[in-house]
C-alpha cells in the first residue's frame, strides 16, 4: 500500500548570532503565522545560534532549555520538530540534529562531515552513524549541511523515502547547494528537503536561503524566496512508489560498505 500523504514545513529565517532566546521567540512568531500546521517542521542547522565555533559558551545538554522548548512546541502544535543544536556530552561537542515528537525524542543525528574550512573539525566530534526516523509510515534520513557533498554517505537507496538536509549554506556556494540537492533526489529516487537560513552571521557570511523540496524525479515542488517564512508542501506516497516502479534502477546499484 502506498504511504499516506505527509506534510512538511521548512522554517527559513535570519538566525540571530549566538542569541538562543531571540531565535526561539522568532520561531514562535513564525509558527503562529501558519494557516495550518504541517506534520513536521524542519529548522536550520544550529537553529538557536547560527554556525558558530563558540561551542563552549553556546552548548547545551540533552536536558537543556532548547530541547525542552522543542518538546513544548511539539505538544502545543501536535507536530514533529527537527533541527540541529550544539550539544555537550561527556566533555565533547556535537552538531546534533534533534528530532522531537509530541511524545518525546524520536531520534538524533550527529553531523558526520565537519566543515574543515571553518575549523568545525577542531571543535566538534564527528558522528559515526546514519539515523532513520519513521513518521506516519515514512522513512526520513536527516543530514546536516556539508554532508550534502558526500554522495556515498547519503546514498541510502530503497530504505529512504525522504532525505533531509538542514544547513547554513552561504550564498557564494549556493549553486552547489541547488544542484547537489537535485542530484541526491535523483540518485536515491526519493524526496529531498533542503532547508537553509537567510541573513548575515557573526563571521560576516551571507545566506540567501534557496530552501527547496525536490521530488524523486529531481523536480522542484517548493522553493522559498529570500525571506523569513515557513513553506509547507505535501509529499505524495503514490508518486514515490510509481517512480520506483517505472524506473527501478536502484536494483542495479553497486553494493558497498562504509568502513
Amino acid at each position: 500500500m502506498p504511504k499516506s500523504p505527509i506534510s512538511v514545513g521548512l522554517a527559513q529565517y535570519d538566525i540571530a548570532w549566538e542569541q538562543p532566546a531571540k531565535n526561539l521567540l522568532k520561531l514562535e512568531d513564525l509558527f503562529q503565522s501558519l494557516d495550518s500546521v504541517p506534520d513536521i517542521i524542519f529548522l536550520p542547522e544550529m537553529f538557536t545560534t547560527g554556525f558558530t565555533m563558540n561551542a563552549s559558551a553556546m552548548a547545551e545538554k540533552m536536558d537543556g532549555s532548547s530541547i525542552d522548548w522543542m518538546g513544548d512546541i511539539t505538544k502545543q502544535y501536535n507536530c514533529d520538530l527537527a533541527g540541529s543544536l550544539i550539544i555537550e556530552e561527556d566533555g565533547r561537542f556535537f552538531n546534533r540534529l534533534i528530532w522531537m515528537g509530541p511524545d518525546g525524542l524520536r531520534g538524533s543525528y550527529d553531523k558526520r562531515h565537519l566543515f574543515t574550512m571553518a575549523g568545525e573539525d577542531r571543535v566538534y566530534t564527528s558522528g559515526m552513524d546514519r539515523t532513520m526516523v519513521q513518521k506516519s509510515g515514512w522513512n526520513f534520513y536527516p543530514f546536516i549541511c556539508y554532508d550534502l557533498r558526500f554522495p556515498v554517505w547519503t546514498r541510502v537507496g530503497k530504505s529512504a523515502d525522504v532525505l533531509v538536509f538542514i544547513a547554513n549554506f552561504p550564498e557564494k556556494r549556493i549553486n552547489a547547494w541547488t544542484h547537489l540537492l537535485v542530484a541526491r533526489a535523483i540518485e536515491n529516487q526519493c524526496y529531498v528537503v533542503g532547508l537553509n537560513r537567510i541573513g548575515w552571521d557573526g563571521e560576516q557570511h551571507y545566506y540567501n536561503g534557496a530552501s527547496v523540496v525536490i521530488d524523486p524525479l529531481g523536480e522542484t515542488m517548493l522553493s522559498l524566496e529570500e525571506r523569513e517564512e515557513i513553506g509547507v508542501v505535501k509529499l505524495d506516497g503514490i508518486k514515490l512508489e510509481l517512480v520506483r516502479q517505472d524506473l527501478p534502477f536502484l536494483n542495479d546499484a553497486d553494493q558497498y560498505k562504509i568502513l
